[in-house]
């Protein structure tokens, strides 16, 4: 369902100001944002952003942050090779983690308060599923087993100086 957005605009002109009404086109309509795709992103491909991509569009700032985690992580792993990769790969797994946390978030908000905060003006109602239990089932499963395996590497390190791997 295409709904059109009516702006209010205000133009100052020597020392006038004038109230545009503009109705923007049909071309530019506001999309109803689905919970369960938003969810799935967000729990394989969020660490490099896809979930803010698809919410918040290619303009988002956080989105390109979690985007260049993975680069940045590769560069740190080149230019210090001989570092621990636990190390040089920290921004992607902390982008990791960011990401599963915001799985969780945006998977159990209410479908009511998703669409007043995604889908003001779509004019269409979420409807969750079994499906997006799943994926946080999935979600909560992967998010525990990244987090031992780090804080377990990181004790590794920390009082081994990393003798076991």
């Amino acid at each position: 369902m295409a709904v059109t957005i009516q702006k209010s605009a205000k133009i100052r002109h020597a020392n006038r100001t004038l109230r545009l009404n503009i109705a923007l086109s049909p071309l530019m309509t506001i999309r109803h944002k689905n919970k369960t795709l938003a969810t799935f992103l967000s729990f394989p491909l969020g660490s490099l952003g896809a979930h803010r991509f698809y919410l918040y569009g290619k303009n988002d700032a956080v989105a390109w942050l979690h985007f260049a985690s993975l680069p940045l992580s590769y560069f740190l792993s080149k230019l210090y090779f001989n570092l621990n990769p636990f190390i040089t790969y920290l921004p992607f797994m902390i982008s990791l983690l960011v990401a599963v946390v915001m799985a969780l978030i945006l998977g159990l908000m209410s479908d009511e308060k998703w669409d007043a905060k995604v889908n003001p003006t779509s004019g269409e109602q979420s409807d969750s599923s079994w499906l997006l239990a799943l994926i946080l089932v999935l979600d909560v499963g992967a998010g525990a087993i990244i987090l031992i395996g780090l804080m377990a590497r990181a004790f590794d390190l920390l009082y081994t100086g990393g003798a076991y791997g």
